[in-house]
């Protein structure tokens, strides 16, 4: 799937931005390969604009906050919050016709800045934790990953790549089989929930974020949630009552990059489990998913009829996330824009026999509905 090529990837929220940057001035993003200008106006109000001045395609993003409105650093041409030109130095016009700067829609939570393109068609994600008593909120990660956000969003539910990818932190390569899972559908069919329990091993470093000094080994019990199209909860309790949250976003750059959110959500104190602590093993965890990653395909492929990759049963959740992305583009006259070719490039059950390990998509949801 090529993001930029897709609109209906226009119609949702994303994170661009945490909010505490925007003080400094302006800042560029470039979201869906469109190039914008975030600022804060004089009543503390985040924009999203274009980020190009009309007058000779100056970015924005170089110029400056001046009486709450934004001043382009070339010939000083200024906006307000609407996006409209409210003065051209050189002519002493304080009203320019007809001169403006597309402006998108912003929201605040989180303590991010989330824009959408046009229109959206969901609600922005609530997490039941933030501002919870007894929760405090941890920042742990802004920045570029060159990976599709589909490709980390489906590597967030799937419990296969644990020991392998994890061995260092946490998955116990010696018990590589996947643990079950519960997938639930949400009745719109914008995401999903996922319910599993998994044994993991409890290493120096976790035993520090966890507050579980000599443990080796632990158990989590894990509820994830998927927001179409590139947001997830997962929500982690341990036998010692500790629940620590963790809220991903893949915001998408352009086809090949993404920029990767991240905060946790703890109900302990620094006290009990310091902040670095978390966000150092954290830390170790993301970067095992990152070197993976980014050795994958960014054209992810989501109308899996094309068989461009193979699959097995534990990868029902990211097959999940595909079905439901290929419906709501067929509701809005879409197709999966791409640059995969024509020709399926694995074998197809009919040449394998429905008794090869990777089976077609219907079979691996089917085993894992059924719990095999």
């Amino acid at each position: 799937m090529l993001v930029t090529r897709q609109p209906l990837l226009r119609k949702f929220w994303y994170p661009v931005i945490p909010l505490a940057l925007l003080k400094e001035g302006p800042k560029a993003f470039t979201l869906l390969g469109r190039d914008l200008v975030l600022w804060v106006d004089g009543q503390g109000t985040p924009v999203a604009m274009d980020d190009r001045c009309p007058h000779r395609h100056a970015k924005l993003s170089k110029g400056w906050i001046e009486n709450g409105q934004l001043l382009c650093g070339y010939h000083g041409w200024t906006y307000n919050a609407e996006g409209r030109c409210t003065r051209i130095p050189q002519k002493g016009d304080d009203d320019p016709a007809n001169i403006s700067v597309p402006r998108h829609r912003t929201a605040e939570r989180f303590g991010y800045v989330w824009v959408a393109l046009e229109e959206p068609l969901t609600t922005l994600p609530e997490i039941e934790e933030d501002g919870a008593p007894g929760f405090r909120r941890i920042y742990e990660f802004y920045e570029p990953w060159k990976c599709s956000g589909l490709r980390l969003m489906e590597n967030s539910f799937d419990n296969a790549h644990f020991s392998f990818v994890h061995r260092h932190t946490f998955g116990k390569i010696q018990a590589p089989e996947p643990s079950k899972m519960n997938l639930a559908p949400f009745a719109d069919g914008f995401g999903f929930t996922m319910d599993t329990v998994v044994p993991v091993k409890n290493v120096p470093l976790s035993q520090r974020s966890l507050n579980m000094p000599g443990v080796a080994e632990t158990v989590r019990h894990n509820t994830g949630i998927w927001w179409m199209p590139f947001c997830r909860k997962l929500r982690m309790r341990y036998p010692t009552g500790l629940v620590h949250t963790i809220f991903t976003a893949a915001t998408p750059i352009n086809d090949r990059s993404s920029q990767i959110v991240q905060i946790a959500y703890r109900n302990d104190t620094e006290a009990e489990a310091k902040a670095a602590d978390i966000i150092a093993f954290d830390r170790a965890v993301v970067t095992e998913d990152r070197d993976v990653l980014e050795s994958t395909t960014f054209d992810t492929p989501v109308d899996l009829r094309r068989r461009e990759e193979l699959h097995m049963a534990s990868d029902a959740p990211g097959l999940l996330m595909r079905r439901q992305l290929l419906a709501k583009f067929a509701e809005h006259g879409e197709e999966e824009a791409h640059n995969w070719g024509d020709q399926g490039r694995f074998p197809t059950t009919e040449q394998t026999g429905a008794n090869h390990p990777f089976a077609t998509e219907a079979m691996c949801l089917e085993m894992t509905y059924a719990g095999a």
